[in-house]
C-alpha cells in the first residue's frame, strides 16, 4: 500500500508528440519501499497544477510576511 509520493529534484520532461509532461516522483511504500516513478500530466492537469502551486507559494509567502520579527 502507498503510504505517498513526494516529486524529484530533477526537471519536467515535456513531450510534445505525447502532449504530456512527465514529473519525476518517488513512492513511498507502508513497509518502507520507495520507487521511483513519472507523474504523467496532459496539457489541462499541467495548466491546473501549475495555478494551484502559485496559490500555494503565494499563501505561504503571506504567511511568512505576516509573522512578527
Amino acid at each position: 500500500m502507498i503510504s505517498h509520493i513526494t516529486p524529484d529534484r530533477r526537471d519536467v520532461v515535456y513531450d510534445s508528440r505525447a502532449h504530456q509532461a512527465g514529473l519525476p516522483v518517488t513512492v513511498h511504500h507502508h513497509h518502507g519501499v520507495a520507487e521511483p516513478a513519472i507523474l504523467v500530466m496532459d496539457p489541462g492537469q499541467m495548466e491546473l497544477y501549475a495555478l494551484q502551486l502559485e496559490r500555494a507559494i503565494a499563501k505561504r509567502k503571506a504567511a511568512l510576511e505576516s509573522v512578527p520579527r
